[in-house]
């Protein structure tokens, strides 16, 4: 897994994007699936987004302020972390 890292700031907004290569489509699709319930569930202090790009997932992430920011980067750096752990375990192809 290969990581891209893109940080800034605008007034008040803070912004970052990560680009993660993923080995396969299958697993791709399933952290992609896995993690689409939580970018349904904004907060009121960030919002993050996901697209599909060739085998790449592209993280978004919007928040009020860079306090905000860094907790929502945490948390799905850690989601995508662990999914991806526990599928090469399982040896998902």
């Amino acid at each position: 897994m290969g990581l891209l890292l893109a940080v800034g700031r605008e007034l008040l907004k803070a912004h970052a994007s990560v680009r993660f290569k993923l080995h396969s489509g299958k697993e791709l699709d399933t952290v992609f699936e896995a993690l689409a319930p939580e970018t349904r569930a904004s907060t009121a202090r960030a919002k993050a987004t996901l697209e599909k790009e060739g085998k790449s997932l592209v993280l978004s992430v919007e928040a009020r302020d860079t306090v905000a920011l860094r907790s929502a980067l945490n948390a799905y750096l850690r989601w995508i972390n662990s999914i991806v752990n526990v599928l090469q375990v399982l040896e998902v192809p």
